[in-house]
Order: C-alpha cells, then structure tokens, then sequence
C-alpha cells in the first residue's frame, strides 16, 4: 500500500530522535528525574507571557477603534508595540482596551510616521478587520487575545477539542485558523493517526524514568487542509518544547499534531500555534484509543485509526463564558 502524502515529516524526525535517546539513555539513567511542568504554566512561560514571543506579521495594516494614537505613542521596535498592547490587555474581554497593534518600522516608507504605534480594539478577533495587506502596506501588525478570547473548537465524534491559539507566538498559523473559521467548514480535515501515552508516560504526561520514547509516540495528528482553501506553507514561527496539549504544524502545515505528552525531547522543532484546553484532553485521549492498525511511515511503525475521525473547525467559547 502507498505511503500517505506529506506524512513522513514528523516520523522522520521521531526516528533520528528515538536513535539519539538510545544513545543518551546509555548514560543518563543516573540522572534524576526533572520535576513536573505545569502544561497550562508551561504553555503561557514560553508562549504569551514571553517577551521574546511577542510578534506580528509585516505587511499587514489591521482595523479597529484607536485606544491609543500611533501619532502620539512612538516606540522603538514592533516587539515593543505588541508588548504595549499586551500591556493594555490583562483582564477578561470588556476589561481588555487593546487586542489588535499596527506599527511602522521602515523609515524609508514610514517617514515621519517612523515608530508610530497604534493600539486597537477589534469587534471580533477570530474575523480581524484588514486595511490592507501586502508587500505595498509599510505597516506590521498582530493581535493579542484577553482571558477566555481567542478560542476555536476542533468538532470530533468525541467531543469538541477547544484550541487557545497563540496570535503572539505564530501570527501566520494563526492567521490561517481564522480564514477556516470564516468558511463555516473545513471539508477533508481529519485525524488519521493516533497513538496513546502506553507505559512510557505518566497522567500528567511526564516521561516515566529509564522508558523508551516510543512507539507509542503519545500523539494525533492530521491535516487541517479543507477542500476548497488554498493552502500556502507557513514558515517556521516560534517554536516551544511541545508539552502536552500543545498544537503544531508538521513541518509548514497542513498537517498537524496534538501531543498527550511533553516531549522535551523533540528540541523545539515545530512551531506551536495553540494549546488543548486542560479539560478537554480527555478527549484527545479518547481519540488515541480508537481502534486502529499498524502501518510503517519513514520505516517507523505508527498507528493508524481505522476509521479516519472527521474534523469541523467550530467557533466555541472559553471557560467561564
């Protein structure tokens, strides 16, 4: 049987991997063992609340009502903007007074609007109102989610997966999220592979002591490429230890994973575009129990679902709302 296109990416990567820790473990198994790491913690240290994970997307002027005028707010770089506007956005969504910042940093087109940064307040983050867009805009520009904002649903015969995307850390990822949002369907989108913790990871998806590292990878993945949206690769964005609940890109997309694991071992090679929320992981779990069957991948030995598990991307709301 042939090989399924563009899924050997992450397999590949697995085996170079699962070589090298045969060689570490060699040594390491006097090695104590590293504390636990909050996934949710975790997730926010090297995602949003991480100075150096603050970025927008050049080329690109977003609308929305002026909180703060660029003509009087002058900084030095679009990192300082996004963390202004980041600043301007601690509490829930009526409390927040800027999720979207647009900053001039060319000088040679910027002119004396060299530095301007203005924060913005959209009506609705998961459909991004656009000035304009293009190598033509001299603008860069990103959005920032308040608590319980920017949350989108992956629909599943088992139950709805809430996603918390991470527009800070993966703009461009985040910004393909939303164009499938705003197609109401995301027809060819599904899991195909799935594989559970087995002995080799704990409850909270901590690698149990001297275990291999797979298989079982502790992992779904599938493809978010709906019939009918053209897909354009994403590159590389910032890419965090994947901890569990963390969603990323195989490679450029579209294919993706969902880790039930933290696996520190992966060496940030996939960029993160958002996170499961902690109480809907069970239900990621389910999926990796679904009946399957062996398949081999880049000569690794993966599991297969039976029966492919469709996906809808749905708009959901956070805890508490």
């Amino acid at each position: 049987m042939a090989r399924r296109p563009r899924r050997s990416i992450l397999c590949l990567s697995i085996t170079v991997l699962f070589v090298f820790f045969l060689a570490y473990m060699a040594f390491s198994f006097s090695a104590r063992r590293a504390s636990p790491v909050s996934v949710v913690s975790g997730v926010f240290r090297e995602g949003l609340n991480d100075s150096a994970c603050c970025r927008g997307v050049d080329g690109l002027e977003l609308w929305g009502s002026a909180t703060k005028w660029g003509s009087e707010h002058k900084v030095e770089s679009a990192e300082a903007c996004c963390l202004a506007c980041k600043a301007a956005c601690t509490g829930p969504g009526d409390q927040c007074r800027c999720n979207a910042w647009v900053f001039c940093g060319n000088k040679e087109h910027c002119k004396d609007k060299f530095g301007e940064c203005w924060l913005k307040k959209q009506n609705d983050v998961l459909s991004p109102e656009v000035v304009s867009s293009g190598d033509h805009s001299m603008w860069t520009s990103g959005l920032v989610f308040a608590k319980g904002e920017g949350i989108f649903g992956l629909e599943t015969s088992q139950g709805t997966l809430r996603i918390k995307l991470l527009p800070d850390c993966a703009p461009r990822s985040v910004a393909y999220i939303t164009e499938l949002l705003g197609a109401r369907y995301c027809a060819g989108c599904h899991i195909v592979r799935a594989e559970g913790r087995g002995q080799f990871w704990d409850l909270n998806g901590d690698h149990v002591s001297h275990a291999s590292f797979g298989p079982p990878y502790a992992l779904i993945q599938g493809t978010l490429e709906a019939d009918g949206i053209f897909f354009k690769e994403v590159p590389k964005e910032v890419c965090p230890s994947i901890k569990r609940g963390s969603v990323a890109w195989v490679g450029q997309g579209p294919e993706f994973f969902i880790s039930l694991a933290n696996h520190h071992e992966w060496r940030r090679s996939y960029t993160v575009f958002g996170f499961v929320l902690p109480e809907d992981m069970e239900i990621a779990e389910k999926i990796a129990s679904l009946p399957s069957k062996l398949d081999v991948w880049a000569n690794v030995a993966v599991s297969v679902l039976e029966d492919p598990v469709s996906l809808r991307v749905v708009r959901v709301t956070g805890p508490g709302e």
